[in-house]
């Protein structure tokens, strides 16, 4: 049985719960699996030796998430040694129109949408919605969690310059 976490986000003033653990810093990161665009499988294994930059959104298709998206995207041009993924419900398809319009080339965007396998691995699944409550985690080489932001309100940015610091501190290590 998935464990629940009540009330650790919100929207519009709603409170949601999040199926999954509660991730710490410090903590293995999770094994996941999520769909790449071509609808082939993609695990965390698959970037091992790399420290990693998991970015869950609801959906890019909203204002927020799109802003985020595009901001990680250039944050991700000038870092080496880092693999930036988001992660979301959306159908990889709709994943796919959305970098081509919006010019995504530095990220590697995957699907959760088939098992939410990330969203109950990471606890962000969001119960009643069935979609990634805004999230982000710094994964280093050795695949210890070294940073964890779970945006309290969905509708608000995570803290951009907390989870870029960690990631170079961590891709610079």
């Amino acid at each position: 049985m998935d464990t629940e976490r009540k009330n650790v986000i919100t929207l519009k003033g709603n409170a949601f719960t999040l199926i999954g653990p509660e991730i710490k810093v410090g903590d293995k990161a999770p094994e996941f699996t999520a769909l790449a665009g071509d609808l082939s499988a993609v695990t965390l294994a698959a970037s091992k030796g790399k420290t990693r930059l998991l970015i869950a959104v609801p959906s890019l298709d909203t204002p927020v998430c799109d802003a985020e998206t595009r901001r990680f995207n250039e944050e991700a041009a000038k870092l080496s040694n880092v693999e930036t993924i988001v992660i979301s419900m959306d159908l990889p398809f709709a994943q796919g129109r959305f970098c081509q319009t919006a010019g995504i080339k530095n990220i590697k965007t995957l699907s959760d949408h088939r098992d939410a396998s990330f969203g109950k691995a990471y606890g962000v699944l969001i119960k009643e919605l069935r979609l990634l409550a805004r999230a982000v985690f710094v994964v280093d080489a050795h695949d210890v969690v070294q940073y964890v932001e779970i945006v309290k309100d969905v509708a608000t940015p995570p803290n951009y310059d907390a989870a870029l610091n960690a990631l170079k501190q961590k891709a610079n290590a």
